[in-house]
């Protein structure tokens, strides 16, 4: 294949005439599963096409997507991309602040809105987004108050689309490369966001690596998406998974995922440390509640698996034990996700060793990557065998990474992105003389090539006494206890280290009901005696393994969340610390007083 059969336009469509009757797309309506064929979703692709020419919309001007995921969500960004219109996601969850920056700072004409919580955000800042012409309601249910830039998604398609057909035809001859697809807006944890701008090569490259690196997926495949595609890590596998032909599910809400499991049985999934953090407690939990026999039984099937992971070539009694465990205890643990899972891409943060072995030893094939959305994506990640725990994973193919100063991580290739929108300051400092992305993570490559991480530059703490703290590795080992949701670090010029700590709510409340705590509201459950004495049992346990300055002195536990709302996390549920550290001062005084 050339080049120009990896630009993702020419894949969808080549995979329309190829699998056209098959199902392309999924998505769950009325209690039950509905089904789009390719030919269904080039028909609708092309509808919404013709549509946005009637605006008209231009070449690489931007059109806007604000909403939870839905069919309708990859619709309006693929028929804005068929055109070389640029489609900017937008999380579902920004308030109307961030919305209304993004929305002018990207130039959006035409923004497509997906419920009716982001609808009404839309009418509070409309008059401060003067570019603004349209907005596109995607659910038929949107109250629309009778706004003047307000339509639903069939009025808008409601188009004489035989007079663009001429218009079309020569847009899709005239697609390059170079096109931009995609300005992704970085959720960063200091100032105000920025937009990355990527093109078709930067795609095209990564489709290309992961055909060269995965398994081959195909139109058995089914893919399940419950991460927001706002975020580059499921956009770009999503991607992925059109341009090999296999099936997508959408998740509009992440309270479903247990269920969509067990009916979808998907063979793909994405996920983050988080969700694996929660199913491998949930597990030991059972294990631990369980008779002694039954106890036995699963550490015995467990070490057996882990066993089999770990030998190359296991011999005839080590694959006998296997058959039996798998018969008796792991294929039952797979059966939690579905029961066909073949690969679950894993991105976001790092994933805990322990835990990543413990999937890969009841056959959960989870492929932990390094990447971040200037990379479109992955940049390492594990390959089948002989990788390494405690890494994020070996060099994808055609990328140079090398380690700069300060032990960054400097990453060059097509992979790369073309810059900052409207940022040629920003984007000049975000790379070195020789034309490597300064990614701003630290890190280091071992002599088997595996890459492993140590934190972020930038948020190395220095406490008074001089010594240097990783923040991120120390919330990432006390915060996968099941009674932790959230964990900020305190530590920049303070004696000792000290945490923000926000309980897992429905793990403590249980825990308080089966010792029969009495307690009136939230506040009061974590003042409990009981209740501070297990998180310091708990917190005492889990940094064994941190050096004395790097351990929790003291912690608050807080009854409410950190929440994008109140500007604490970002979208992606990176911490902005400056935030919290002003909005906590109280509480971060008391435990240095």
């Amino acid at each position: 294949m050339s080049q120009l059969d990896f630009h993702f336009i020419n894949r969808i469509r080549q995979q329309t005439k190829k699998l056209a009757n098959r199902t392309a797309l999924r998505y769950h309506e009325n209690g039950s599963w509905q089904d789009i064929t390719w030919s269904d979703f080039q028909s609708q692709l092309d509808q919404l096409s013709a549509a946005l020419l009637a605006h008209p919309i231009q070449v690489q001007e931007k059109i806007g997507i604000f909403a939870n995921n839905m069919p309708r969500w990859t619709i309006a960004d693929i028929a804005a991309l068929q055109i070389r219109a640029v489609s900017v996601p937008i999380y579902a969850t920004n308030t109307a602040k961030q919305v209304a920056y993004i929305l002018n700072d990207a130039d959006i004409k035409i923004l497509f809105v997906g419920d009716q919580e982001q609808y009404d955000q839309v009418i509070t800042i409309v008059e401060q987004c003067p570019q603004l012409e349209k907005i596109v309601a995607m659910k038929s249910s949107i109250q629309l108050g009778e706004h003047p830039l307000a339509c639903h998604w069939q009025d808008f398609l409601s188009v004489d689309s035989t007079t663009q057909q001429v218009e079309f035809e020569q847009r899709l001859q005239q697609k390059q490369l170079t096109d931009l697809f995609t300005l992704i807006y970085t959720s960063g944890t200091t100032g105000e966001p920025k937009g990355v701008m990527l093109d078709y090569a930067n795609l095209a490259h990564q489709l290309k690596a992961h055909d060269q690196t995965l398994q081959p997926i195909d139109h058995n495949d089914i893919s399940l998406s419950f991460l927001p595609f706002s975020h580059i890590f499921e956009r770009a596998w999503v991607a992925y998974v059109l341009h090999r032909g296999a099936i997508n599910c959408y998740l509009e809400s992440t309270d479903h995922v247990r269920e969509a499991l067990s009916e979808i049985r998907p063979t793909l999934m994405c996920a983050v440390p988080r969700f694996y953090e929660k199913i491998y407690n949930a597990i030991w939990d059972k294990v631990n509640q369980a008779s002694p026999i039954r106890r036995q039984l699963f550490k015995w099937a467990l070490k057996v698996g882990e066993q089999h992971f770990n030998t190359p070539r296991p011999s005839w009694l080590l694959r006998k034990q296997y058959a039996l465990a798998n018969k008796l205890v792991l294929a039952k643990l797979r059966h939690l996700l579905g029961g066909r899972i073949r690969m679950m891409p894993c991105g976001g943060a790092k994933l805990e060793p322990s835990i990543g072995l413990f999937f890969h030893s009841i056959g959960i094939n989870i492929k932990l990557g390094y990447g971040m959305t200037e990379t479109t994506a992955t940049v390492s990640c594990w390959e089948d065998k002989g990788f390494n725990l405690n890494s994020i994973g070996t060099i994808m193919p055609n990328v140079e990474v090398k380690i700069g100063e300060n032990n960054e991580i400097l990453v060059r290739g097509n992979l790369v992105m073309r810059g900052y929108y409207k940022k040629p300051e920003e984007t000049a400092q975000a790379f070195t003389q020789d034309g490597f992305l300064k990614t701003g993570d630290a890190g280091e490559l071992d002599a088997q090539g595996h890459l492993h991480i140590t934190d972020r530059i930038k948020e190395l703490m220095k406490t008074s006494n001089g010594k240097y703290i990783a923040p991120q590795y120390i919330e990432g080992k006390i915060g996968r206890d099941k009674f932790i949701e959230q964990i900020a670090i305190v530590a920049d010029a303070k004696k000792y280290v000290s945490a923000l700590i926000v309980p897992c709510f429905a793990s403590l409340e249980e825990y308080a009901k089966q010792l029969n705590i009495k307690y009136h509201d939230r506040l009061e459950l974590i003042k409990h005696s009981e209740i501070i004495k297990l998180f310091e049992k708990r917190i005492n346990h889990l940094q064994q393994e941190l050096a004395s300055f790097e351990q929790i002195k003291k912690f608050t536990l807080l009854p409410h969340a950190f929440t994008v709302k109140m500007e604490e996390i970002t979208p992606t549920l990176k911490l902005r610390r400056k935030v919290i550290m002003q909005r906590y001062r109280r509480q971060i005084d008391a435990m240095y007083s």
